[in-house]
C-alpha cells in the first residue's frame, strides 16, 4: 500500500525515477556513512544503503519509520525523532558523516542552521570527524538564497552564514511532479561541501550577531543599519565602517563575505 503523506509533517515523497537521479547527484561511495533526514518510505534510503557503508535515517513519522524498519537492509539504522530535537554529536563521534535528505519546506532553514552548528562543533570537539557534505532537496526559493550573489534580492543571512562554512552548488531542479503528492512549488537539489570556517572561531559569535542585526534593516544605508549593533557594543558605526574601508552609504546586501569579515574585525572589542 502506498504510504499516506501527512500535511502536518510537510511530507512529499520522492518518485523512484527521480530518486535515481538524486542518488547519482549524491554520488555515494562504498566507505561512506550517511545521515539521512526525512527518509519517508525509504526510496532514497535503499539506494544510498546499496552503495554506502551505513545510513542513519531520522524520521519523525512513527508509521513510516516502522514500515522502513521492516524493509530496510541491515546497514540502515532508523531513528524515530524530529531532526531538530536530535543530538547529532554522538553520530559525529564515530567518524565523518555525509548528509542527504528531502527537507520539509517549512523547517528547511532551521535544519540548515542546525547542521552548520554541528559542523562547528565537529571541527573542534570531534576532529577530524564532522560533516563532509550535505546533498539536500529544498524548495527552489531556498536554494536560490543559498547560491545568491551580493546585491541580489535573494542574498541575505542564510546565504552569508552558510557560505562561511560551506561551498554551495546547485545540482538539479525538480518539478512538482517529482513528488507524491505534488507540491505547489518547484524544488532543487543543492550540495553543501563543508570546509574550515572563513571566520575565526573567536569572532564567529560577533559576526553572526552582526549579520543578523544588519539584515533586519537591509534597505537602510550601512551607517544606519549597523548603528544599533555598534551602539550596543559601545562602538561607533561610522568609525567601524571607515576602519573596514567600507562606504557607509552602501547597503548591507551589497557586502560580500570578505567585507563583512573586515567589518566584524573592526567591531571586535580591543583587549
Amino acid at each position: 500500500m502506498r504510504p499516506r503523506a501527512r500535511k502536518r509533517f510537510g511530507q512529499h515523497f520522492l518518485a523512484p525515477a527521480w530518486a535515481d537521479k538524486v542518488v547519482v547527484a549524491v554520488d555515494p561511495r562504498p566507505g561512506d556513512r550517511f545521515l539521512e533526514i526525512g527518509p519517508g518510505p525509504g526510496v532514497l534510503t535503499t539506494r544510498l544503503a546499496s552503495r554506502a557503508a551505513h545510513v542513519t535515517a531520522i524520521e519523525i513519522d512513527r508509521d513510516l519509520a516502522a514500515g522502513l524498519r521492516r524493509s530496510a537492509p541491515p546497514n540502515v539504522e532508523i531513528v524515530v525523532a524530529d531532526i531538530l530535537d536530535v543530538d547529532l554529536a554522538p553520530y559525529l563521534a564515530s567518524g565523518p558523516l555525509r548528509v542527504a535528505g528531502n527537507l520539509p519546506y517549512n523547517i528547511s532553514s532551521p535544519i540548515l542552521f542546525k547542521l552548520l552548528g554541528l559542523r562547528k562543533r565537529g571541527q573542534v570537539a570531534f576532529a577530524p570527524a564532522g560533516f563532509l557534505d550535505a546533498t539536500l532537496m529544498l524548495q527552489r526559493e531556498v536554494a536560490d538564497r543559498l547560491v545568491a550573489r551580493p546585491g541580489t534580492k535573494d542574498y541575505g543571512v542564510l546565504t552569508i552564514l552558510t557560505n562561511v562554512h560551506a561551498d554551495v552548488q546547485r545540482l538539479l531542479t525538480l518539478p512538482p511532479g517529482a513528488f507524491r503528492p505534488a507540491p505547489r512549488v518547484h524544488s532543487a537539489v543543492v550540495r553543501l561541501t563543508f570546509r574550515p570556517s572563513r571566520v575565526p572561531a573567536d569572532l564567529e559569535p560577533l559576526f553572526d550577531a552582526m549579520v543578523r542585526s544588519m539584515f533586519t534593516q537591509r534597505r537602510k544605508t550601512l551607517l544606519n543599519a549597523l548603528r544599533p549593533f555598534a551602539d550596543a557594543l559601545g562602538a561607533t558605526a561610522a568609525d567601524a565602517l571607515a576602519a573596514a574601508g567600507i562606504d557607509e552609504r552602501a547597503r548591507p546586501e551589497t557586502l560580500d563575505g570578505t567585507a563583512l569579515l573586515r567589518l566584524a574585525q573592526s567591531l571586535k572589542p580591543k583587549e
